[in-house]
């Protein structure tokens, strides 16, 4: 186990400059993707991610790279694939990595770099069981809390199991990962500033109130058969509880789990109108599908609090050590937030929904987003399990 501080039909002009794209190794596809990205979302890319307007058709053809070949690679590497992600060279430019425990130093598929490392990812995925097992014997009553410690997940890039702590906690996460049985050569500690804590407590994105209480953001528009609703944070409220937007009663809480996932979803009545949007200060982002960015790919949020930012996604299938008991299976990314952007969406460049808003590393002045962008631990629930498990289809546009 090692520690370390965790601080780090268009005109003839365009199709003209597809060709010339073409012939510097950029394809019309990406150029012409480039374009349909909304102009409001492009300046938050560049704002918030340095992904300058010459940068972004380079940056979505590895995006989809990344999307379409992901299960081509997992086969080729077998029981050594070892993770995948997107990763920013010096030069501004992106590109595809893929690991392998194994002795193979390159791959058939076109545009992806191969890097060797000492653990596969079932064996990361084994130590995280463990971190995981643990965890449940605490909920249970069976082990002691794990005060101190934030969260935990399988990190490709550094081919370990990070666990996540307070400023001053790292002895609590050594304790931790020991008690758990998991390997400590396959675990890095790493501390966080800012407490864990779910963000429910203030007004958050599009705002709607539970129980004329407290109150959470909605998340994305979604339909059960003739059934109009929105997905939202598990923690924002129980099964039957009222939602109301600008005093309105709009429907009840029809599926919620929290802790284990932080996933629920809201039953509208027929009077309400369904979006396929996403708000961005003035303007909207349109929502056009749900397909799963990868680690390194951009991504933005949405919420009251904090407003409309972007960051990258940084660790799939994370474990949150909420106060309230461990949620697993939640994606990380350094978009900065706050209290009362629970429940808000998550979606990439592309308009692709990813999920809703769980919680972070929170300070004192109620957001992260004072912390730097490599310390900042903004998670969310992913949108595909919850849509599955309530049988819900994704209002596009």
């Amino acid at each position: 186990m090692y520690v370390s501080n965790y601080r780090s039909r268009r005109t003839a002009r365009v199709s003209a400059s597809c060709l010339v794209a073409a012939l510097a190794a950029m394809s019309c596809g990406a150029a012409l993707a480039a374009e349909q990205v909304d102009p409001q979302l492009k300046f938050a890319m560049q704002r918030d991610l340095g992904i300058f307007p010459t940068q972004l058709p380079q940056y979505l053809h590895t995006e989809k790279l990344a999307r379409t070949q992901a299960a081509a690679i997992e086969r080729e590497f077998g029981a050594q694939f070892a993770g995948q992600w997107i990763e920013r060279n010096e030069d501004g430019s992106f590109k595809l990595v893929a690991a392998t425990s194994g002795a193979r130093k390159s791959t058939t598929l076109g545009g992806v770099e191969v890097r060797n490392v000492r653990y596969s990812l079932k064996q990361l995925q084994g130590a995280m069981q463990q971190l995981d097992a643990h965890a449940n014997a605490r909920v249970k009553g069976i082990a002691k809390p794990l005060d101190g410690v934030q969260s935990w997940y399988v990190d490709p890039r550094s081919n370990a199991v990070v666990v996540k702590v307070d400023d001053g906690a790292t002895e609590a996460g050594v304790d931790f990962v020991a008690l758990s049985g998991a390997d400590s050569a396959q675990v890095r500690i790493e501390s966080s500033p800012g407490k864990l804590q779910t963000t429910a407590n203030i007004v958050g994105g599009i705002e709607y109130s539970i129980n004329n209480a407290s109150l959470c953001s909605v998340g994305f528009s979604v339909t059960r058969g003739a059934t109009k609703g929105f997905v939202t944070a598990g923690h924002c409220g129980n099964v039957n509880a009222t939602a109301r937007i600008g005093g309105a009663v709009v429907g009840t809480f029809a599926g919620r789990v929290f802790p284990g996932n932080d996933r629920a979803w809201v039953s509208l009545t027929s009077a309400q109108t369904l979006l396929p949007r996403v708000a961005n200060g003035s303007s909207y982002v349109t929502v056009r599908g749900s397909a799963e960015a990868a680690v390194g790919a951009a991504v933005c949020r949405s919420g009251r609090t904090t407003g409309y930012q972007c960051g990258t996604i940084t660790a799939k299938n994370v474990t949150a050590n909420y106060a309230e008991g461990a949620v697993r299976g939640l994606t990380q990314g350094n978009a900065c937030m706050g209290r009362g952007d629970s429940g808000g969406s998550w979606i990439t460049s592309a308009g692709q929904a990813q999920g809703v808003m769980s919680g972070g590393n929170v300070q004192s002045n109620g957001n992260n987003c004072g912390i730097p962008a490599s310390q900042r631990s903004s998670l969310f629930e992913r949108l595909s399990p919850i849509l599955s498990q309530y049988g819900l289809s994704l209002v596009t546009g």
